[in-house]
């Protein structure tokens, strides 16, 4: 059942970002459906390296469409159960969020974090190590697919830091399948691969998995 949820969210989000003018992103150039495991089974497989990276060289909490709040606070807007109040500069007081890593609600925005589901050193050692700087802003602000940037409770984010699915899955057993999911949507999305051992991983848990269609938004310039 979960599927259809991922699918609509993955829909609205494009249609927001284009609506509102999100800038430095080129446009999707398609939305192809593929059942999980054919999903997986595109993603191209190559060793990892880790060589030179820093996070700076990924720019990230921008506030891309000048409304004063920072891709952070947009994904936390976005995800909200009970909206925050939005202050000057938008400072965000009040709210509840749902970490659905760990299964836990959270009230107020300072126990959060906007985890990139693959994260930002991940993608280093998959590819971006040859991207512009301006591609691994982009990447690092993506806002257009709301898979890419999730709220999750500080302590989740800080437990799973930069592993992959080989090494740190969600403490939810029963969210690990959306999880993989939403890893091979956007490492397809934005041309990253993925190691062996990874794909080991992937392999394992996809096969316990509803093979559901996912959604995968590419870019005209990947």
């Amino acid at each position: 059942m979960e599927a259809p949820v991922v699918l609509f969210r993955v829909c609205a989000g494009v249609l927001a970002a284009a609506s509102a003018g999100v800038v430095g992103l080129a446009a999707p150039a398609h939305a192809e459906e593929l059942p999980l495991r054919a999903a997986l089974a595109e993603l191209p497989v190559a060793a990892e390296s880790r060589e030179g990276y820093v996070r700076t060289a990924f720019k990230h909490w921008i506030d891309a469409d000048k409304d004063g709040c920072s891709t952070r606070a947009e994904v936390l807007l976005a995800e909200a159960v009970d909206a925050p109040a939005q202050g000057e500069r938008c400072v965000l007081t009040g709210g509840r969020w749902y970490s659905y890593y760990d299964d836990v609600y959270v009230d107020g925005a300072s126990g959060l974090d906007a985890d990139h589901v693959v994260p930002l050193a991940e993608a280093w050692d998959s590819g971006a190590s040859a991207w512009t700087a301006q591609r691994r802003q982009d990447y690092a602000n993506d806002l257009t697919d709301p898979r890419v940037l999730v709220a999750v409770t500080a302590k989740a984010n800080r437990s799973k830091v930069d592993r992959d699915p080989a090494e740190w899955l969600p403490p939810r057993i029963d969210v690990r399948c959306r999880y993989a999911s939403e890893w091979i949507a956007i490492k397809l999305r934005w041309g990253l691969s993925i190691d062996t051992t990874e794909q080991a991983a992937l392999t394992t848990l996809t096969d316990s998995c509803p093979n559901a269609p996912i959604t995968v938004n590419q870019f005209t310039d990947l």
